[in-house]
């Protein structure tokens, strides 16, 4: 296998943590090999916790942008860093150009927008027999006609311990309380998110059996994160607070988490967390949370998966028929009674 590969990342940060498991694939294939991974900027803090990796390089492209002039410069520069091989994991034309402008001699990737040329190791995906994005992940890190589905090695980021206390410090939260994280937002849409009042009354629950809520999320879900938390005193809101590196040494910090089907719901399968997982819209047979201390609580209704953002039938049935006492159970089954 070569010894400098390109690893062009993702775009969403679930998915960019279940690159990981691609990474792992490749250093135990080809021990010493040099791997880069290519990705958005805001994916870098999350990538230098990936061991796995040598380093990361900034994508100087926002979100859908073609770019063309700034990705043939890239592809240029990169030239001269002499990688054997790439895998595109992104399906688009536009994903594959810079190990093209590189002239990268294999580029693996799967067969998808007008890209013949661009990838000259073309695989074909089969979706019944790679059901995970995780498995479509990591096949492409093995030959062609190596068996399939592959066993998948979970993620599993560092964490930084100074930076760890220091987080805790900051926000009042290095009082030895036992921590549980809320994450109740999801970037995909409403139809996977589960209500706030239940949140809110799980948070209720758990502070009156000892715990302190910490709710996580982006800037997007502070107003969520405020109502959850006016339901239990002690509860901290840190959505739009916190950066997503920041994330990933809280959630070291926190005895358990709950979180919908989202990129943090990843995050916390990476750090080993003892994780409940609500799925409404989407299904855990395609994105699992990659963790052996993971639950998932999902009804499958008639009408889900249905992959929409907004639930097309206006009740959310999927969601909203999921308990308070549902997810408290099994999050008991994870979470030990804090000794008083």
């Amino acid at each position: 296998m070569a010894g400098r590969i390109l690893v062009v990342g993702p775009a969403w940060v679930g998915d960019m943590v279940m690159t990981q498991s691609l990474l792992t694939t490749l250093a135990e294939r080809a021990p010493g090999a040099e791997i880069d991974v290519l990705a958005p900027a805001w994916s870098q803090p999350i990538i230098a916790r990936m061991p796995q990796a040598r380093r990361g390089i900034e994508l100087p492209t926002g979100h859908g942008e073609l770019g063309w002039g700034k990705r043939r410069r890239l592809g240029h520069e990169l030239r001269a860093a002499g990688y054997d091989r790439a895998i595109v994991l992104p399906r688009s034309a536009k994903a594959a150009l810079v190990p093209w402008f590189a002239r990268i001699p294999v580029r693996t990737g799967y067969r998808g927008e007008s890209r013949y040329g661009l990838i000259n190791d073309m695989r074909d995906l089969d979706k019944s027999v790679l059901t995970q994005t995780v498995q479509r992940f990591v096949a492409l890190g093995l030959p062609p006609d190596a068996p399939q589905p592959p066993m998948v090695p979970y993620p599993a980021l560092t964490v930084d311990s100074g930076r760890r206390a220091a987080l805790l410090a900051e926000h009042g939260l290095d009082g030895g309380a036992s921590l549980v994280a809320l994450m109740p937002g999801a970037e995909y849409g409403p139809a996977k998110q589960w209500p706030v009042s239940h949140f809110g009354r799980l948070a209720e629950r758990l502070a009156a059996e000892g715990h302190r809520c910490v709710i996580l999320g982006s800037p997007k879900e502070r107003t969520l994160g405020e109502r959850i938390a006016a339901y239990a005193p002690g509860t901290v809101n840190l959505c739009g607070r916190t950066e997503l590196v920041d994330v990933v040494d809280l959630l070291a910090a926190c005895r358990a988490a709950v979180s919908n089907d989202s990129g943090l719901m990843h995050v916390a399968a990476a750090m080993g967390v003892p994780l409940v997982a609500v799925y409404g819209s989407s299904t855990p047979a395609y994105t699992p949370p990659l963790s052996d201390r993971a639950g998932v609580l999902h009804l499958g209704l008639a009408c889900s998966p249905c992959f929409e953002r907004v639930c097309p039938l206006g009740h959310t049935q999927c969601l909203t028929r999921i308990g308070v006492s549902d997810v408290a159970a099994a999050l008991a089954e994870r979470l030990p009674p804090v000794v008083k």
